[in-house]
């Protein structure tokens, strides 16, 4: 049988695995999906929501606003009990949006279908061998792929991970909570509901069924949980199971909690839930799914292309490896004061009274909105390694805001003095320069107000990667490191 060839298979076609390819295909790779399911279809609503960082990377690329019309802004945020208003954050984005999944990436496959992207779909990725040059990709149909690199985006069971031979460390469950969207023949009392064992919830969705979610007693054994269970779960809590019928769908999570010990094994890469799982409190994972997938994309293009060395890889993992970290802290914190013994309890109402001060407000906030995200480049300008604020600039062109000088995943040096005092030299082929003036404001969430820079390196995923300072360096060390050696002159 003859072997298709790609430059990028990607296993997986959910959201980080979406976000993928269209970043690759923005930069010009040749870049497959293989997807298990037929279409893009999702069996239930699962996660319910972006974050507000993440709908700044969308609006990064242009397509922020097919979201918004979709979904519902809101005040998303939160840890524990409280919720964390970010209304008076400095982004044009200082709110979540509530958008289930389903909607998510049925929205993120329209962006992708409008690109050059192939989908191999009804089939999965049955074994992996790399070499050299390479990474042979068997199906589940019989065929079989070849790529220059493979990238797992396959979920926390991700056989690419385990074919790869990546460990996958970290905490074994403790807990486990059944979540369904069901028919129920008699109406029940909606809303949370919190007891000895945890907080349950019954909501009658827009969609139309009711949607489930109970703390069980006892962690429950592995495998797919049936309406029986879930009929159990309900009397245990509410003394009846109000005639539950007719589930879309049912499934279990618990507060697992693993990371990868390498996000990248020579050609094969891990994003998304490949590469970390967590308890869903918070609603961060999908985010930084998305988030892998934008860091990741623009630096293996620039590899494929041969403009970057193989080692501009390894910064995949040192930025996004930490920030992950930092998610499976705060959402097993999160679990622990979901325990419902008095000590729990009092330790909670701590937190809330700590959390609502406007400091640590603000340092919480910053976290799980991911709008604090901040990349250890080195020391200098607060900006530098921080998400570049969206401005309003004026140029020789008219007016256009920062995030729209994204649009194309293309680097962006951002020259702020004088008209032509600065520009790419060298690295003109790869890097945009734009001359432009800005009132700003400069400021930072959670830092508040930064210096004014005569300039900036933007790369493609929106980080500052160089800030320009009264006597200070030129860009050309940054403009090396980040995308490649100089073209040769002439």
């Amino acid at each position: 049988m003859a072997i298709t060839a790609h430059e990028v298979v990607i296993a997986g076609g959910g959201p980080t695995g979406l976000m993928l390819a269209g970043e690759l295909a923005l930069a010009g790779i040749d870049v497959a999906i293989v997807e298990r399911r037929a279409s893009q279809d999702l069996a239930g609503t699962r996660a319910g929501g972006l974050h507000a960082r993440s709908i700044e990377v969308l609006d990064q690329r242009g397509i922020a606003d097919r979201f918004l019309a979709q979904g519902r802004t809101a005040q998303v945020a939160g840890f524990g009990s409280v919720s964390l208003d970010i209304s008076d954050f400095p982004t044009r984005h200082n709110y979540g949006l509530a958008l289930w999944q389903t909607h998510i990436e049925r929205i993120l496959a329209g962006w992708v279908g409008e690109l050059p992207v192939t989908m191999h779909r009804s089939c999965e990725v049955m074994g992996v061998v790399q070499d050299g040059s390479g990474v042979d990709v068997a199906l589940s149909d019989g065929r079989s792929l070849r790529a220059r690199y493979l990238v797992g985006c396959d979920g926390g069971r991700s056989l690419v991970r385990k074919a790869a031979g990546i460990g996958f460390p970290g905490w074994d469950p403790t807990m486990s909570w059944l979540i369904a969207e069901v028919e129920m023949a008699v109406e029940p009392p909606w809303g949370p509901r919190r007891d000895d064992v945890g907080i349950h919830g019954l909501i009658r969705l827009q969609e139309g069924p009711v949607r489930v979610v109970l703390t069980e007693r006892q962690l429950a054994p592995a495998g797919e949980p049936t309406l029986r269970d879930l009929s159990e779960a309900l009397i245990a809590v509410y003394g009846t199971d109000f005639g539950v019928h007719s589930p879309s769908w049912i499934s279990r999570f618990t507060d697992m909690t693993r990371q990868a010990e390498a996000y990248r094994e020579r050609r094969v890469l891990l994003a998304g839930d490949a590469a970390h799982v967590h308890p869903p409190m918070g609603g961060q994972g999908l985010n930084i799914g998305l988030q892998d997938a934008v860091n990741l994309g623009w630096k293996l293009a620039q590899v494929i292309r041969g403009t970057s060395p193989d080692s501009l890889l390894d910064t995949y993992q040192a930025e996004r490896h930490p920030v992950a970290a930092r998610v499976l802290r705060n959402t097993m914190a999160e679990v622990a004061l979901r325990r419902t013994d008095d000590r729990t309890k009092a330790l909670g109402e701590v937190v809330a009274e700590l959390v609502g001060m406007d400091g640590p407000r603000r340092r919480w906030a910053g976290m799980m909105s991911g709008l604090d995200i901040h990349y250890d480049l080195g020391p200098g300008h607060p900006l530098l390694g921080r998400r570049m604020p969206d401005l309003d600039l004026v140029t020789a062109d008219g007016p256009v805001r920062v995030f729209a000088l994204l649009h194309r995943a293309r680097p962006v040096l951002l020259n702020l003095g004088a008209p032509g005092s600065l520009d790419a030299g060298c690295w003109s082929d790869r890097v945009r320069s734009v001359d432009a003036a800005t009132a700003g404001p400069w400021e930072l969430p959670v830092i508040g107000a930064v210096p004014a820079p005569s300039a900036v390196l933007v790369r493609p995923d929106g980080h500052v990667a160089w800030v320009g300072e009264p006597g200070g360096l030129g860009p050309e060390e940054a403009l090396a490191a980040w995308f490649g050696p100089p073209a040769a002159a002439g």
